[in-house]
């Protein structure tokens, strides 16, 4: 998370008069400084219209910000709430689950459901899911979107069913680490593939926006949240939006990417 507070807030609010209307956060996104709840209250309250807020649920963090036990399923009602009252919001438009396992899904899915149910979110997510995990959800209430870790060098096993899964159900892929990929929160490397350099070059773009215009091509469906705080990056990632790589340029890519496959 950016240090720089008055950044933060400039980057937040040129984001969303550059046209994103799509903003990705949690409660479990602090520091000893601040909150990314906190910084997109001050930057953007009250909201525009158009503006869809997605809060992760899942995971629990105390007071020092280390890392605790996931939330109970009986839990999930208060990260809820926390982010309400942290964006100072009535409702949330959406809520992603995080999901740390490999099995059922079920019971805090249906804590969500309840949630929905009773006005406090309108829509459900799904966050780290497999293709049968997010059927599961299904079978309890409709699910908008799906964010998922995938990127041109990474291809999480069960990826590709999934992206192919909500492209047929009209439901959103919403990758996280589109441009960073192995690099995770310690974002992208400083080395790149030839073929990247090569066809960043013909564009005239960087390395990362040629990742990002990938993964947004991977489908109609296909939506992305490169987290940055700084103004320069944030206009390179909203202009990767308008890249066009040809067939040859994807075909090129795309085989990176079946080589880049990551099992986990």
């Amino acid at each position: 998370m950016p240090r720089d507070r008055g950044r933060s807030i400039a980057v937040l609010r040129r984001a969303v008069e550059w046209g994103v209307n799509h903003i990705d956060t949690a409660a479990f996104y602090f520091s000893a400084l601040r909150s990314a709840n906190e910084l997109i209250n001050r930057a953007l309250a009250p909201y525009p219209d158009d503006l869809v807020i997605v809060p992760k649920v899942g995971p629990r963090r105390d007071e020092s910000g280390a890392w605790a036990t996931w939330a109970t399923p009986e839990e999930l009602r208060g990260q809820v709430e926390e982010n309400i009252r942290q964006l100072g919001l009535d409702h949330l438009d959406v809520v992603n689950l995080r999901v740390n396992r490999t099995g059922s899904i079920a019971e805090h899915f249906g804590a969500l459901a309840d949630l929905r149910e009773q006005g406090l979110v309108r829509h459900l997510g799904v966050s780290n899911v497999s293709a049968k995990q997010l059927a599961e959800a299904q079978g309890i209430a409709p699910v908008v979107c799906v964010q998922n870790r995938y990127g041109l060098d990474v291809r999480p096993a069960g990826s590709e069913e999934v992206l192919r899964v909500c492209g047929e159900q009209g439901i959103a892929f919403v990758p996280f680490f589109a441009i960073a990929g192995e690099g995770r929160e310690q974002g992208a490397s400083a080395t790149h593939d030839d073929a990247v350099t090569e066809i960043a070059r013909t564009h005239g773009a960087s390395p990362a926006q040629v990742r990002l215009a990938w993964t947004l091509q991977r489908g109609p469906h296909v939506l992305a949240i490169p987290g940055t705080g700084d103004p320069a990056h944030l206009a390179e990632n909203i202009a990767a939006g308008a890249l066009r790589l040809s067939g040859a340029e994807l075909a090129r890519l795309d085989s990176l990417h079946s080589v880049g496959c990551s099992p986990g």
